[in-house]
């Protein structure tokens, strides 16, 4: 696929477009209004975050938060509001009981989480710990037949000295003027040398070989070191939700702090010995992944069948209860479209909120959702569907009030959203809107087959440092009044891309 960028100069964008696009000023005072002082976050906040728990995918807790959205967007009156399965994900999973303390030179507990997708132990186990020092497969030889029923230990990479900085930051006005200017360009293609790329496959291939090593010689656990510092820890989970995947070892992930100091104590000739018990279960009834969607109904019959689409990602990884990532993202939707049914506004265009599945572990849901409505991206074949949304508005990087939006390469859109940006002024510093692209997120399945996908930016604070994947990634991360900014702000862009005579600009994309 081959796609045109189409850039205009600003000055001449102002000149066509800029101040012939306009807003309702009574419909947005509206919604300033129910955004700012009537907010609803916080008791939509505690049902996704607190009550329903960790939401990884197919999960127990997934299950609660999809049940819970559906009934509430109902209520609150919007239409179709349901679960939609997007094509096969895998085994859900539950964690049962998860433990794991020091007990020899002496005791003391420690901060770990299984791997999502993991085995369970067989019952409580206990022993030595041995930290394996393989560079090479040759290194293989001198553990053969000596690991079975063993718990292994894997040292965390990076540093967990102290810090310097503070874990949660919002962005300054130079660093705002430095992302609104076109991306650095690259020299010479990947930032790394072939030599570089060589080592990081020879050791991901070490790794796997590794690992299946292990499974052979019948390790009972590992515990794996894991990036963080203070107490937090990143989770993550080996490929393994999918069906047919085969039985492999219990997995803890700890506190990077905690597998030093067995380390230490091991280099040192100090024996250590833990003991641990991790229980879990499969969920293999119904393998099909699942969105929540519903709608507010377009009052224009010539516009209706148009979309303005808006969403966040439902489920979490399971170290914690996914506040950040992305309750936060559901909560402002759900607030968003909760404020437009309040106010009594009628939308032009049907207005769809989508929370998505499965985005942890490779943006499934709404790639998916995508490919089934709107058309195949590696096709490029489109459907019917695709000609009428709109555009597709997005929340994901955590609990940072808005500071503008990334353009993913649409300048045409630039003089709309600087109007529309106009109103909230007051409750964003340093609006900026980018043409760069960012990544990692739901809009991308849009913008790949030349759907207005946006990201917004938004304030970092703790999201990169301190609860993305983490095990504090709960209710006290969130910034509540960040959390109205945002509500508050994308109901006004959702109201007035439904209320626009024309769809938002497209780029131009060539099969």
């Amino acid at each position: 696929m081959k796609r045109v960028f189409l850039f205009i100069p600003a000055l001449l964008l102002t000149a066509i477009g800029f101040s012939q696009e306009n807003y309702d000023a009574d419909a947005i005072e509206k919604i300033r209004n129910e955004g700012l002082n009537n907010s609803k976050v916080e008791e939509i906040a505690f049902q996704l975050i607190d009550k329903a728990g960790p939401r990884l995918t197919n999960s127990d807790g997934y299950e609660r938060a999809a049940n819970y959205a559906v009934k509430q967007l109902s209520d609150w009156g919007l239409t179709n509001s349901k679960t939609e399965a997007w094509g096969e994900f895998g085994r859900g999973w539950e964690l049962e009981k998860s433990y794991v303390a020091m007990t020899k030179p002496y005791y003391m507990p420690f901060v770990a989480i299984p791997k999502a997708w993991t085995e369970s132990t067989n019952g409580e186990i206990s022993g030595k710990v041995l930290f394996l020092d393989i560079t090479t497969e040759d290194d293989f030889a001198k553990y053969k037949g000596q690991l079975n029923g063993a718990i292994v230990a894997v040292k965390p990479n990076g540093n967990q000295g102290p810090t310097f900085e503070a874990d949660a930051l919002r962005y300054t006005e130079e660093e705002l003027e430095e992302i609104s200017g076109p991306p650095a360009a690259r020299t010479g293609g990947s930032r790394f040398t072939p030599e570089q790329i060589a080592g990081f496959r020879a050791r991901r291939a070490l790794r796997g070989k590794i690992n299946t090593f292990l499974k052979d010689e019948g390790v009972a656990l590992v515990i794996n070191g894991t990036n963080g510092r203070h107490g937090t820890l990143f989770t993550s989970s080996p490929r393994d939700y999918r069906k047919d995947t085969p039985k492999g070892i219990s997995e803890f992930e700890m506190m990077p702090e905690h597998v030093n100091l067995m380390a230490r104590l091991f280099e040192n000739g100090v024996e250590v010995e833990v003991e641990a018990e991790v229980k879990t279960s499969y969920k293999t009834d119904d393998l099909s992944g699942y969105n929540v969607i519903a709608e507010i109904e377009g009052s224009d019959p010539n516009l209706k069948s148009e979309v303005v689409m808006l969403g966040g990602h439902l489920d979490s990884w399971h170290g914690a209860t996914g506040a950040t990532d992305n309750a936060a993202g559901c909560i402002v939707m759900m607030e968003a479209v909760r404020i437009l049914k309040a106010t009594g506004l009628q939308p032009k265009r049907t207005v769809r909120i989508a929370l998505w599945g499965g985005e942890e572990q490779g943006i499934h849901g709404s790639r998916n959702y995508v490919k089934n409505h709107f058309g195949d991206s590696e096709t490029m074949e489109l459907k019917p569907e695709h000609s009428k949304v709109s555009a597709y508005y997005n929340i994901d990087n955590g609990s940072g009030r808005i500071r503008g939006v990334y353009l993913q390469g649409n300048e045409a859109v630039r003089p709309i959203f600087t109007k529309w940006f106009e109103p909230f002024n007051d409750i964003i510093d340093n609006t900026t809107i980018t043409v760069r692209n960012t990544g990692g997120t739901d809009h991308l399945g849009f913008d790949a087959i030349g759907i207005p996908g946006f990201q917004f930016i938004q304030d970092p604070l703790e999201y990169w440092s301190r609860t993305h994947h983490t095990n504090v990634d709960t209710y006290e991360r969130l910034v509540i009044d960040d959390l109205k900014q945002m509500s508050t702000i994308i109901a006004a862009f959702v109201y007035n891309t439904a209320q626009r005579d024309e769809m938002l600009p497209r780029e131009e994309v060539k099969k």
